[in-house]
């Protein structure tokens, strides 16, 4: 693809995808009351994802309904996903710039990570249920997640520096967060395979669970989701995705001020006396 094709790729002001373009994008969407279930949906390709994948997953994450609490990310068949869907560097999928217009990649790129942070946003939390292969973009957007419950089959790995690449899909800086800089050099430069129990020890998944167990695991996380006060998880959430940024001083204002808009919504009607 050339690079003036590239700029004029970047997504139209976001509108709700529709079947026939989340199946074309390789995924599912299901809203059942306060959760949204998205589905990675190419089993006979690992659920390798593409440019699409990503475009489409922004637009998700941009038109949920707002009665939206809990957003589950999972994929179909044996692997969670195997990453970026090789065939659109061999000329089997949508072009790939080569990078001689900075400007215009950066663009590119910048475009499709918005499938990656939306899953931040604090009017929900997000949950990624990982089985089997978690590579490279997919091991990102498990990243990108809240929080990750594993199947005891899953495995991770940074895969893009042993292709050549750096991983550009949001994951650096959580997974630094979570195992530290020496960690995250080791897993990235030697692109090695993490199993479910070593990323348990890591801290990259929350919980480990029998295969067979991942999807009722995922439901009691999520009912247990749903008990929380809403606005106090929204605020919680902030909180805590605040923390790492602030000082101290920043964070105690931070609670200060999360808990004055808790205390006016939950007390604000009553007279005082």
């Amino acid at each position: 693809m050339a690079d003036a094709e590239i700029t004029q790729a970047r997504p139209e002001p976001a509108s709700a995808p529709t079947a026939d373009e989340l199946a074309a994008a390789g995924l599912r969407l299901e809203v059942d009351g306060a959760v949204a279930t998205v589905t990675l949906d190419r089993p006979e390709r690992r659920n390798a994802m593409t440019f699409t994948t990503w475009r489409t997953l922004a637009r998700v994450g941009a038109t949920l309904p707002e009665q939206i609490r809990v957003v589950v990310l999972r994929g179909e068949g044996p692997s969670f996903s195997a990453g970026i869907d090789l065939g659109m560097f061999s000329g089997g999928g949508e072009g790939f710039s080569d990078g001689a217009d900075a400007e215009a990649t950066d663009a590119f790129i910048a475009d499709l990570q918005r499938g990656y942070t939306w899953l931040r946003d604090p009017r929900f939390v997000t949950v990624a249920a990982v089985q089997g292969h978690v590579i490279g973009g997919g091991f990102q957007l498990a990243l990108a997640c809240d929080i990750r419950i594993a199947a005891d089959d899953a495995r991770f790995c940074m895969k893009e520096p042993a292709l050549g690449l750096v991983p550009d899909l949001t994951g650096t800086k959580p997974l630094v967060e979570i195992v530290g800089v020496n960690r995250a050099l080791e897993l990235c430069l030697t692109a090695r395979t993490v199993g479910a129990e070593e990323a348990a020890r890591l801290g990259i998944a929350e919980t480990v669970v029998p295969r067979e167990g991942l999807d009722a695991a995922v439901g009691e996380l999520v009912a247990a989701l749903l008990a929380v006060n809403p606005g106090a998880a929204v605020a919680t959430k902030r909180l805590l995705w605040e923390a790492s940024e602030n000082t101290l001083e920043q964070q105690c204002a931070a609670e200060r001020r999360e808990q004055i808009g808790r205390l006016r919504e939950m007390f604000g009607g009553q007279k005082q006396s």
